[in-house]
Formats: structure tokens, C-alpha cells, sequence
């Protein structure tokens, strides 16, 4: 099954290198999207190493953004608006754009407030043939140094090696080109007082539509998202109350969600050629469509909701704290992890960097600042060391 990457604040998400193949198949990202099929669970069929080594040369097809000064009610094509006679109105897709646009609205207004003062820019755009997003980030704020909070909505039109990925079959059928839908919300949040961890979370919907060549053929959907921490320190209430708002989104649709997406966030957030995780964890899940589509949707948005409780309480307790150029310092080294994992391993980043996509958006979810200093240890037993020595080991938090 494939994995849809969707963020316009550089996407975090990519799958896990001890289940990913080499190579990419099919990958769009015009600073939104990117499109890659994966192996992800003994369940998932293993794909053949002829589906997935399509070239650049191969992405799917997406039109050129367009600047826009206001904002429409929806970015979805007349066929998809709830408010059109052509659209049936509990759509997936009109429901999840509506969630990750309140969820949007309602993040901002959080760390708008918390911040004290500083607002968030706001960027529009459209593409001619139905889409678009909005972009917004908040820069050198009383708390935020950088924040990003985008949502957006893409259709494009994938290879027909890319559906036959999707289907997880090595079909003898020859689909023609094959239209698909994708919407997300990508946010990453940076404070500016190292005792004040970063923030990550991304939550997104892929579906396809049956190639017009071959009726009949299944239409794919799937979910993905997570949610995941990043302190320069460690506060174990803070870390413990971050994941117990993770474990209880989780808890109310399956008990085994949190423990199984918890590590699958420790295995993805894994900066390979340090050794290190790059945080404290959280949790990911991608190509979710084995359980019915309407829980997962409730499953998205009970997760994307969680934002503002698990993460503005952390705000409001370490935004002041005081600090000196030493903590400092070691938020900047940390800070230049977070700049590795993403520069060298977010493949959504890598490619649109490669294809000349949106540069702002591609790298919206980089600090302002960070650092990098020749061979340095923390010391065995300090405060810094045992930030470290948590994302070598991962811990079970609660």
C-alpha cells in the first residue's frame, strides 16, 4: 500500500527505513504532496522492486499554484462541495477539509494566545483545476521563534505503475493515468525557551479514483498522521502528559493503537547516522484503511483535536522559565538534529527540493537557528545527557 506524504510545512513523514524499499515509486510534491508505495506490516503485500523504482521523471501531474487574496469556503472541486447539487454532502472528502481547516482556525487562535501578541501570516493559493491551501506562520514571537500551521487540498493524476502499487498486486491489467484526491494539515511549532519542546503534527486522507480505462476497478483511501514531541530537555510530567493525551485519543477507537503507533513514531523519527531518535516520540500511523473509513475519519480528527490539550498546558508552564547561553547552546545543537532528520531524511523534503517545488513551503517546518559543533558529548549524568540518552533508548512514558 502506498503512503501519501501531504504537507505544505515540509512533510515529516516517511516510512520507516527497516520497511521501506530503496527507492521511491511515484512522488509528487509541488510543496504539498508526495506519493510513495511501501511496505508498512506483515500484513501489507510486499511490493516487487520493479513497482517501486519509478524515476522523478514519473511524479504525478499537478498544476501550478496560484496566489490568492482571499480565502473560499472550500478548496474542493464542485463535484466534492457538499454545497453543490452534484455532491453528495457527508462526502469524506468535504468532512475531513472541513476538519483540518477548523482544526487549523483553531490551533492558530491557541498559539496566537499563548504567544501573547504576534499573529500569524497567512499565504492563500489555488490551483485552476480544484485544490489549493493556506499557508500560515507566526516568526520571532514573544514564545515562537517559528511556527507553521498549513492545510491543504490537492488533485492530481498519478502513473498507472503507481495505482498498480497502490493496489498491492502485480496486475496484469494496464490502467491509464489515474486522478487522485489528497488534504492535510502539517504543522510544526518551535518555542523559542529551550525548556519548551517542539511540536510536530501532521494528519492527512488519500483517495484515488478508478482508472477510467479499467471499470470497475476498487478505489484506494487511506488515513495518516501523528503527533509527536521534541524537547531540548526533559520534564517527565510534561512528556508523560503529552503521551497520555496521545494514549487517550487513541484509547476511545482501539487499545492497541497507542502502543503499536508509539513505536512505529520511535522507529520512523530514527536519525540513522546519528543513532538517535530525534525526540521524545509521539505517535505515527500511515495507510490506515483496514478498519471502516468512517472511524478512522473520527480517528483523524480526535487526534488532530488532542493538539492544543497535549501541547499548550507544556507551553504555558516553560515559556518563562528562566535560561542561560548554555541551555541555549544545547537547543541549538538539538535544534540542528531536527534540521538533519529533515534536510536528509524526509524524502517529501528531498524531493521537492530536487523538483523546484514551493521553496517556502518546503522549508517552513526549519528553526530559525541552530547549530552544530565538532564532536560534542554532553557529559555522562547532566540534564543534557539524559535528553540523550532518551532518544538513544526510547522510554515507555506512561
Amino acid at each position: 500500500m502506498p503512503t501519501a506524504l501531504l504537507s505544505t510545512s515540509s512533510s515529516l513523514f516517511s516510512p520507516p527505513s527497516s520497511v521501506t524499499s530503496s527507492s521511491s515509486t511515484s512522488n509528487l510534491k509541488n510543496s504539498t504532496l508526495c506519493f510513495f508505495p511501501r511496505t508498512i506490516s506483515p500484513k501489507t503485500h510486499i511490493l516487487t522492486h520493479r513497482q517501486t523504482s519509478l524515476q522523478v521523471r514519473s511524479a504525478v501531474a499537478i498544476e501550478k499554484e496560484i496566489p490568492e487574496n482571499e480565502k473560499p469556503d472550500t478548496f474542493l472541486r464542485e463535484s466534492d462541495d457538499p454545497s453543490s447539487s452534484s455532491s453528495p454532502a457527508s462526502s469524506v472528502r468535504a468532512r475531513f477539509e472541513k476538519m483540518i481547516r477548523d482544526v487549523q482556525d483553531s490551533v492558530c487562535a491557541a498559539l496566537e494566545a499563548a504567544d501573547g501578541g504576534a499573529k500569524f501570516k497567512e499565504d492563500v493559493w489555488s490551483r485552476p483545476g480544484g485544490g489549493g491551501g493556506i499557508s500560515r506562520v507566526l516568526q520571532d514571537g514573544a514564545v515562537f521563534e517559528k511556527a507553521g500551521v498549513n492545510v491543504s487540498v490537492v488533485y492530481g493524476v498519478m502513473p498507472p505503475e503507481a495505482y498498480r502499487a497502490a493496489r498491492g498486486e502485480n496486475s496484469a491489467e494496464k490502467p491509464g493515468p489515474v486522478p487522485f484526491f489528497a488534504a492535510g494539515i502539517s504543522s510544526v511549532l518551535h518555542p523559542k525557551n529551550p525548556f519548551a519542546p517542539t511540536l510536530h503534527f501532521n494528519y492527512r486522507y488519500f483517495e484515488t479514483d478508478a482508472p477510467k480505462d479499467v471499470p470497475g476497478a476498487p478505489r484506494q483511501w487511506w488515513f495518516g498522521g501523528g503527533t509527536d514531541l521534541t524537547p531540548s530537555y526533559i520534564f517527565e510530567d510534561d512528556v508523560k502528559h503529552f503521551h497520555t493525551v496521545q494514549k487517550s485519543a487513541c484509547d476511545k477507537f482501539d487499545p492497541t493503537f497507542y502502543p503499536r503507533f508509539k513505536k512505529w513514531c520511535d522507529d520512523y523519527f530514527f536519525i540513522k547516522h546519528r543513532g538517535e531518535r530525534r525526540g521524545l516520540g509521539g505517535i505515527f500511523f500511515d495507510d490506515l484503511n483496514d478498519y471502516n473509513q468512517e472511524m478512522l475519519l473520527s480517528f483523524a480528527t480526535e487526534c488532530a483535536n488532542s493538539v492544543i490539550p497535549a501541547y499548550i498546558p507544556i507551553i504555558e508552564r516553560r515559556k518563562d522559565t528562566p535560561f542561560t547561553e548554555q541551555h541555549k547552546a544545547w537547543q541549538q545543537l538539538r535544534r540542528g538534529r531536527y534540521v538533519e532528520f529533515n534536510l536528509v531524511y524526509d524524502r517529501g523534503t528531498t524531493f521537492g527540493l530536487k523538483t523546484g517545488g514551493r521553496i517556502e513551503s518546503i522549508l517552513v517546518s526549519l528553526p530559525l537557528t541552530a547549530r552544530w559543533e565538532y564532536d560534542h558529548k554532553p557529559e555522562e549524568g547532566t540534564e543534557e545527557w539524559k535528553l540523550l540518552d532518551a532518544c538513544i533508548n526510547p522510554k515507555e512514558w506512561i
